[in-house]
């Protein structure tokens, strides 16, 4: 059996990774290449420094018309055979008609990692070429020699509506760095509390995203205008709300008004994990988008009761989340509210199963355990 030598094709900035979506590539990348041999290729303006475990050439072009850049072709055929590559991986399917050439022209098992039903985020987001992308995503998935999707119910979908074989189908979920549930919760949210002038007996709650995106400030809205309301009636109920994020629109204010109503605007924050690990819950109030939550997983691996809508939690595997996360019906804020202060007084520690199925490592034994068995080279 030869080695397995894999060469990504990453269609956008990754590094430094700091969103979850970025997070999601740069860290699947980085914990298969210490098992196996990565290479990628991706646009000039990643930051390569940042890279471990896995080498990023910056050679597409950062122009939105490298996507149909046929001269492509040729370049990551010279790339794959330079570099004796076994396995070409595309993240996302926009490069599948990429990948399609190279495969009929070189012997190499080719992949696609997606991180959402693409047409459906479209749909759901209002775009009107999204039947066109639905035909041709269907295209490259069925091209494809091996699919990993994000989620259960991303796959589930795939073979439902997209007609893909289930038997070349796999979840490969978002992941986590660490492989237990962490030590210094004390200490972070001694701090947290210090830097934001917190009571410690008060309830901590967490809203985090990037906060530029409707997806992301809709939730802001209905935390501070429909959810905190709720909780303020609640007269024995003790807490503080922190909201953390960079690009809040100027409409907001930086929640000023809100500043006497439980509620602290944090902004951007260099280390997300400190405020997870301080947390008691974190608030999930999705109502738009498609596609798994990440920031819900990173939540509950550092320990974070999670409420969510139930479209906040999909893809999530609530088996594995267990007591850590707790789903209300969208758009049902007075349940919500409910179900938050209910578990302001739980305390529940995240299972050992959640870490056997997020952790990182974990992730790249199974990927690699599936090339071998189920597409040999």
């Amino acid at each position: 059996m030869r080695e397995i030598r894999i060469f990504n094709i990453i269609p956008y900035k990754i590094l430094p990774a700091r969103l979850g979506g970025e997070k999601g590539i740069a860290l699947f990348n980085e914990y298969l290449g210490k098992i196996v041999s990565v290479t990628s290729i991706s646009i000039k303006n990643n930051d390569t420094r940042a890279a471990k475990n896995f080498e990023v050439l910056n050679l597409l072009s950062n122009s939105r018309i490298r996507y149909a850049n046929l001269f492509l072709f040729f370049l990551v055929r010279k790339l794959i055979k330079k570099k004796e590559c076994t396995h070409l991986m595309i993240e996302h399917p926009y490069y599948g008609w990429l990948a399609w050439l190279i495969k009929r022209s070189a012997k190499v098992t080719w992949i696609v990692h997606s991180h959402n039903i693409e047409f459906q985020r479209s749909r759901s987001i209002g775009r009107w070429w999204w039947p066109a992308l639905k035909w041709y995503e269907r295209w490259v998935y069925r091209k494809a020699d091996l699919v990993f999707f994000i989620s259960g119910d991303d796959r589930y979908a795939a073979i439902s509506e997209l007609g893909i074989d289930e038997k070349k189908s796999f979840v490969i979920t978002y992941g986590v760095e660490i492989s237990e549930p962490p030590s210094d919760n004390q200490e972070c949210r001694t701090f947290i509390c210090d830097k934001h002038g917190i009571d410690s007996r008060d309830v901590i709650m967490l809203f985090n995203g990037a906060l530029y995106h409707h997806s992301n400030y809709e939730p802001v809205q209905i935390i501070t205008e429909i959810i905190n309301p709720l909780l303020l009636s609640h007269k024995s109920l003790r807490y503080k709300i922190i909201i953390c994020g960079k690009g809040l629109p100027e409409s907001f204010d930086e929640l000023k008004s809100y500043r006497d109503k439980n509620i602290i605007y944090a902004g951007f924050v260099e280390d997300i994990s400190i405020y997870f690990k301080a947390a008691d819950i974190f608030l999930n109030p999705i109502v738009t988008g498609a596609g798994v939550k990440t920031k819900a997983i990173e939540a509950i691996a550092y320990n974070c009761t999670v409420v969510s809508t139930e479209l906040g939690a999909l893809g999530l595997n609530r088996d594995a989340c267990g007591e850590k996360l707790h789903v209300v019906s969208n758009n049902d804020w007075k349940a919500f509210a409910g179900k938050v202060i209910e578990q302001s007084t739980q305390n529940a520690r995240t299972g050992g199963s959640f870490y056997e199925h997020y952790y990182w490592g974990n992730i790249a034994q199974k990927v690699v355990k599936i090339l071998n068995e189920k597409a040999p080279v």
